[in-house]
């Protein structure tokens, strides 16, 4: 098939080659260009990676060279929802009339969206789609109830093969589940291969809608967990009081007080006295959920930092309870850009130092969509990419469902 001819924001495409630090090397690494002087040894193996998270914003599409053990960001591209989508897919994680019908038509408007946004990330890049191996496509999660035995992420992979003409792979979640794991998160894994230092403990926290942590102790076991909520509740309170989809920087939160009594009563939550392994989302944590802790009559502002507050105590809780001795916290995600919650959580944290992965040379925005990438390489390679230590699995499972072109 020829590329496609879809065109969108390529000001968005970034082309220039990236370098993901490899496992164990030392301090904060630079990205490494060296590949661009000297032609690479490997044959190249491309791979797409498609994410649109909990938070609902729209979607990281990236194009990934997994041809060795280092793998190479080659190019990246977002593509933002309308408010019309994200109003549909938000209505769609209840119970709502007519929804079997509406939760099939999304997923076919969200594949139509992901051919688009492949469409532009290989445009940008210059790279036909007789090249790329697969698209990993995480699609969008509507329900996540692994205590029921099941989880649904949406966006037909089956039309976004035939609109693309590349194989997919999708429904990572399903085949863990069905082991007996919670079927997230499903990062850690990757995070293993390409973040860890072989002498000093780290923890990566990933905060977008929901938070979540991977624990990667020097020799020791890799464990990870969601942790409550990350962005999902201080964007909706941003919308619902300034029309905005998110706090820019965290400014509003930092004009308010937290309250404490807000605070204990959303920290009585069971979820956070649950042990790992554990995983939530929008089926717990919704406006809902606010609106039955609130007593009516709170500063818009105070509520806004209380939520931020409550991200912050719930990772940092997390971190000291199962992370014992972590040195080195690295956040990406949306999360990573509200400086206000980054201070925070650098104080409730004051043993650990705290940055983004940047420092790294890993942009962290689109580190899930590379990991999606690299799912897809472990699926079509018949290799187990789960952690039982991390989901509560019975065994590795081969994770995702093949779509051939």
């Amino acid at each position: 098939m020829e590329p496609l001819a879809i065109r969108l924001d390529y000001q968005k495409t970034i082309v220039k080659p990236l370098v993901i630090p490899q496992a164990g090397e030392g301090d904060a690494v630079s990205l490494r260009e060296d590949h661009i002087k000297h032609p690479v040894s490997h044959p190249p193996e491309l791979y797409v990676g498609l994410m649109s998270g909990t938070s609902l914003d729209g979607i990281d599409a990236v194009l990934a060279d997994l041809g060795s053990d280092q793998p190479k960001l080659l190019a990246r591209h977002y593509a933002p929802f309308d408010e019309a989508l994200r109003k549909e897919l938000l209505a769609l994680h209840q119970p709502c009339p007519n929804e079997l019908h509406r939760t099939q038509l999304a997923g076919n408007e969200l594949a139509r969206r992901y051919a688009a946004a492949v469409g532009a990330l290989l445009g940008g890049a210059n790279t036909s789609s007789a090249k790329i191996r697969a698209i990993g496509c995480h699609g969008q999660t509507i329900r996540h109830r692994p205590e029921h035995g099941y989880t649904l992420q949406i966006g037909n992979a089956a039309l976004l093969a035939e609109l693309t003409g590349i194989a997919v792979v999708g429904d990572f979640r399903s085949r863990d589940i069905a082991a007996g794991g919670q079927g997230a998160p499903l990062v850690p894994a990757f995070h293993d291969k390409v973040l860890r230092h072989t002498g000093r403990h780290r923890v990566i926290v990933n905060i977008g809608g929901i938070g979540n942590l991977t624990d990667l102790p020097p020799g020791g076991t890799t464990t990870g967990f969601d942790c409550g909520p990350g962005n999902l509740l201080m964007d909706a309170w941003c919308m619902q009081h300034l029309g905005k989809p998110y706090d820019d920087d965290g400014a509003w939160a930092a004009s308010g007080k937290v309250l404490p009594a807000l605070l204990d009563k959303m920290l009585d939550e069971p979820f956070f006295a649950l042990p790992p392994p554990k995983s939530s989302g929008r089926d717990l944590f919704d406006m809902a959920w606010l609106n039955s802790k609130l007593q009516g009559g709170e500063s818009a502002a105070d509520v806004q930092v209380t939520l931020l507050e409550l991200t912050c105590r719930s990772i940092a809780q997390a971190i000291q309870q199962y992370c014992a001795g972590a040195t080195e916290i690295y956040l990406c995600g949306g999360g990573a850009h509200n400086a206000t919650l980054c201070h925070r959580l650098a104080a409730l944290l004051p043993e650990s130092r705290v940055q983004t992965t940047d420092v790294l040379g890993v942009d962290g925005d689109y580190l899930e969509a590379i990991a999606f990438a690299w799912l897809a390489q472990q699926a079509l390679h018949g290799k187990p990419a789960s952690l039982p230590a991390v989901t509560g699995a019975r065994h590795p499972c081969v994770l995702g469902a093949i779509y051939p072109a």
